[in-house]
């Protein structure tokens, strides 16, 4: 697999996991295998929404510049526009503030067959509100405990968890934000404050760290994505989710084949009607 998969089975390091793997492939071949791997991601998307019986809920984290725009348009290239949706969080407004820190996600959470994207997510309120200290620690350490029981709500629900931290380095980092400032196309992305960010990469590598290892599980499972070449990241990405998706074919086949045969009985039940009544 290429990327690290965390399921709580052990801890991690992010410091010992490379950002700028490429799996012993080449760009060519590794295209290659991600189309075929989006074709077939495809395929799986439309299993599940017809067969109705799983939300599949994609959480997007990582640093800024990681790549989450660009996994969104990448994913959105091979899913149903019908049955996938993109929640983006930011800022908490008021009335997102005066709510609990799960609430504002919870309402964008997938329906059964549907595909959700969230770009970052309640991760949130164990990063940036730790990083800054914008609450007490005493208030955001608990939270690592209601994540967990809030995700395994989402699974109890048949809701398949997929979360991936997009693991670029400092220097790729910088390389890109720089590269902001040189195209013209890309300057509405410039802020400043990316810039002040970077002074607190070394806490928020510890903050992700600790946010992955404490709230992993083979239910929800973190997936660390070494993100420096964005063609390795879709590979890697696009990977997973087959992999956890592919799981479950078998049971929307099923599904599938019995609605299939429910309404070729009901056809048939129909048309013997229509002969009895003469009807042409």
């Amino acid at each position: 697999m290429f990327a690290e998969r965390v399921d709580g089975s052990k801890s991690i390091r992010l410091s010992e996991i490379p950002t700028n793997s490429d799996g012993g492939l080449s760009k060519e071949i590794a295209e290659k295998q991600t189309k075929a791997l989006g074709d077939r991601l495809g395929e799986l998307a439309d299993l599940m929404y017809f067969a109705g019986q799983h939300p599949l809920l994609v959480i997007l984290q990582g640093m800024d510049t990681s790549g989450k725009d660009g996994t969104i348009r990448f994913l959105l290239q091979h899913l149903n526009a019908q049955g996938t949706s993109v929640a983006s969080f930011k800022v908490p407004t008021p009335r997102e503030l005066s709510q609990d820190f799960l609430w504002r996600c919870h309402q964008d959470t997938p329906r059964r067959g549907a595909i959700t994207i969230f770009n970052r997510s309640h991760y949130e309120d164990v990063l940036v509100v730790r990083v800054h200290s914008l609450t007490p620690e005493e208030r955001w350490r608990k939270r690592y405990g209601h994540i967990r029981a809030f995700e395994d709500l989402l699974s109890d629900n048949e809701t398949i968890i997929t979360k991936f931290f997009l693991h670029i380095s400092k220097e790729e980092q910088e390389e890109r934000l720089l590269a902001r400032e040189k195209e013209t196309e890309k300057a509405w992305k410039l802020s400043a404050g990316d810039w002040k960010e970077r002074e607190y990469w070394q806490d928020y590598q510890d903050a992700y760290e600790d946010a992955i290892n404490k709230t992993s599980s083979p239910e929800a499972p973190w997936f660390v994505v070494p993100s420096d070449r964005k063609w390795f990241r879709n590979l890697a990405i696009v990977e997973a989710l087959v992999q956890a998706l592919e799981r479950h074919e078998e049971g929307w086949m099923e599904k599938l084949e019995k609605i299939g045969t429910e309404a070729k009985a009901e056809l048939a039940e129909y048309r013997s009607t229509q002969r009895g009544s003469g009807a042409n």
